[in-house]
């Protein structure tokens, strides 16, 4: 094998590799990535950094008993949380919870609704990818 067959074979491994792992979380966070760039010619790739932050800071456009993400879902995202009426909502980092975020309709859903009552608006593809690629790292 010459010196381009081995680099041909080493890149055709590695995309089905990358295929193999790829669910569908991660088409998702491709889904919000190609909305970001849209929204951003500048963007580049999601933060956890900014997806926390996004959890816990105070938000001051939304509805006033929910001013952040922690006023229902738990400060560790690995604790379970309450609604305000006292109902339990399951934990939502991925490692606690596995199915979290693998039905692109029922995350719209939710992202629509909670991104509403806490932001006073819905989210940014951005906003989506860092929240996920946070709750995904815990």
């Amino acid at each position: 094998m010459n010196r381009n067959q081995i680099t041909l074979a080493i890149a055709l491994f590695a995309g089905l590799l990358s295929a193999a792992v790829a669910g569908p979380r991660e088409d998702l966070l491709a889904r919000y990535a190609t909305g970001a760039r849209a929204a951003d010619a500048g963007f580049s790739t999601f933060s956890a950094i900014r997806g926390e932050s996004l959890h816990r800071d105070r938000h001051g456009l939304g509805k006033p008993d929910t001013p952040s993400c922690t006023a229902c879902h738990a400060e560790d995202p690995r604790q379970a949380g309450r609604t305000r009426s006292g109902k339990a909502i399951d934990p939502v980092a991925v490692s606690v919870s596995h199915a979290r975020y693998t039905d692109a309709a029922k995350v719209e859903k939710w992202f629509k609704r909670n991104c509403t009552e806490v932001l006073g608006r819905e989210c940014t593809p951005r906003e989506k990818g860092d929240w996920i690629t946070y709750m995904m790292g815990l």
